[in-house]
């Protein structure tokens, strides 16, 4: 086996700490299926192809929640499941008990679940459709009960469907973002609560799932103080966001004063984008982006033409009359993607304008830019700094001025961060496969980490981590003919690293 090192975080200088992979593994299968070396310094010689540089790009884009903007993912998540469970309660009937938890229950909030809506199982996917885990409600199947559920192959029947559109489907819904992931430990609650009354399980129960998303995300919510989310974040923004450091912001201005044009795409609606920027950026965040975008309905915007979703104009927060293009920059409603690609050949003078977008959801960010508006990609992975990659001084930062340690709860102090390795469900990235008898074992990338590696440019947990880095700085990019190590930024993470050592 070939001998995986990393140098510590000491010995890097981030002003020249650029690496190549191995190039002795010969197909993208294998590439990804060992142990690959990492620390060979790319040599004079590479091509332009194997760096991706923001300094190349005429147009830099950008998510907002959870992307530029950072949450508080312990209170934040808290507050969401708090919204949904609530509205299931108070206005569906539903069993008080679900409003309790305790802080070892939080293990079970895990991104990258797929909730299989016919038979209430949540499952681990493998890159190449294998269930690598699986719970009924939240209680773990064994080998034995994943094989009678999905056969001797452990195959997921519904995968491909989801592989090939990240398609919304009345059979199965993908937890890939923190905004709704506190609803996969919900729906495993609610299974459990059927089982235990002897109830049939079935998909009717998600309908009051979505219900309950919409009573607290509605166009509306915001502005009438309606569910539970808003109300707590208006009256108290700072334990659920984080501020931006003074870096981030300067930034985004050297990039505006380098010429490039800025974009802010988002699916959250104007009155929350204002909150949120006001308290991240400051009151003058406009004056950091060239176009808004809010109520994007992601990835809609990427992939319906304009007569299936115009722009909108925005008076005092409120959507008035359809566009009919865009001919100017300033802030605008839902839309879409050719229409902007219009506006940025204008404004960058350029037939086709060079864009990356940087975003946090595999489904609304990474698949529909790369795949539709063939943009370069930057998925923000906060399960980085869950595996060894060390957290921006501003993160840490931001930590400590929550509250201090000694008024926190012994639940805050206890409660596993989402971001964070799952004892129940192990790593976002790897995970070991067993087969029937459990004597064999293989160690396999997951679904999740197949996709970051097939639709993001280069993966960082967050802009805090690049913001100090000059725009002619080379990272190392993700490519069919480079172990899938090479697009992680500062570093790969520990399962990556470590994959196939157990096995030796």
């Amino acid at each position: 086996m070939l001998e995986i090192r990393w140098r510590s975080s000491s010995e890097l200088d981030p002003k020249t700490a650029v690496y190549r992979q191995s190039p002795s593994v010969s197909n993208a299968s294998s590439r990804c299926s060992s142990s690959d070396t990492f620390l060979e310094r790319f040599p004079a010689s590479a091509t332009m192809t194997d760096f991706f540089r923001l300094l190349d790009c005429d147009v830099i884009g950008f998510d907002l929640d959870h992307t530029l903007c950072r949450y508080h993912l312990k209170e934040t998540s808290k507050l969401i499941y708090e919204s949904f469970a609530r509205y299931l309660v108070e206005h569906k009937g539903y069993d008080k008990d679900l409003l309790h938890l305790t802080p070892a229950t939080w293990d079970f909030c895990f991104k990258g679940l797929v909730v299989d809506l016919e038979d209430g199982n949540l499952v681990k996917l493998a890159e190449d459709g294998t269930v690598l885990r699986a719970t009924h409600g939240t209680t773990d199947l064994s080998t034995e009960g994943i094989i009678k559920h999905y056969g001797p192959k452990r195959e997921w029947k519904h995968f491909n469907s989801l592989n090939t559109s990240f398609a919304r489907s009345a059979k199965y819904y993908l937890y890939d973002n923190y905004f709704d992931l506190p609803g996969a430990l919900l729906c495993g609650r609610v299974v459990d609560m059927f089982y235990e009354w002897g109830n049939e399980v079935n998909s009717d129960f998600w309908k009051d799932m979505v219900a309950a998303i919409d009573h607290n995300y509605n166009t509306s919510a915001f502005r009438e103080d309606a569910g539970t989310y808003f109300p707590n974040v208006k009256r108290d923004p700072g334990r659920y966001l984080q501020t931006c450091s003074e870096s981030v912001k300067t930034w985004l201005r050297s990039m505006k004063n380098a010429g490039k044009v800025l974009l802010l795409i988002t699916s959250s609606h104007s009155d929350y984008c204002r909150l949120i920027c006001e308290y991240i950026l400051g009151k003058d965040f406009e004056e950091l982006f060239d176009v808004i975008i809010t109520n994007a309905l992601k990835p809609g915007f990427f992939s319906l033409i304009p007569q299936q979703r115009s722009f909108k104009n925005l008076v005092n927060d409120v959507e008035s009359e359809d566009l009919p293009s865009l001919d100017k920059p300033g802030w605008y409603s839902q839309g879409n993607w050719m229409h902007l690609h219009e506006l940025l050949k204008t404004m960058t003078g350029k037939p086709e304008p060079k864009v990356v977008y940087f975003g946090d959801s595999m489904r609304s960010d990474m698949f529909p830019a790369n795949s539709f508006g063939k943009w370069e990609t930057v998925m923000i992975v906060e399960e980085m700094e869950g595996e060894g990659v060390p957290k921006s001084d501003a993160a840490k930062s931001n930590e400590a001025q929550v509250e201090p340690q000694e008024k926190k709860g012994k639940f805050e102090e206890s409660m596993k961060s989402p971001s964070t390795l799952s004892n129940q469900w192990g790593s976002y990235f790897v995970d070991v496969h067993r087969s029937g008898g459990e004597d064999e074992e293989s160690q396999k990338l997951t679904w999740c980490c197949h996709c970051i590696h097939k639709y993001s440019t280069m993966a960082i947990p967050s802009v805090e981590h690049i913001a100090n880095l000059p725009l002619d700085y080379k990272f190392p990019r993700f490519s069919p003919d480079k172990p899938c190590t090479a697009g992680y930024f500062p570093k790969p993470p520990d399962s990556l690293l470590n994959r196939g050592k157990s096995l030796t």
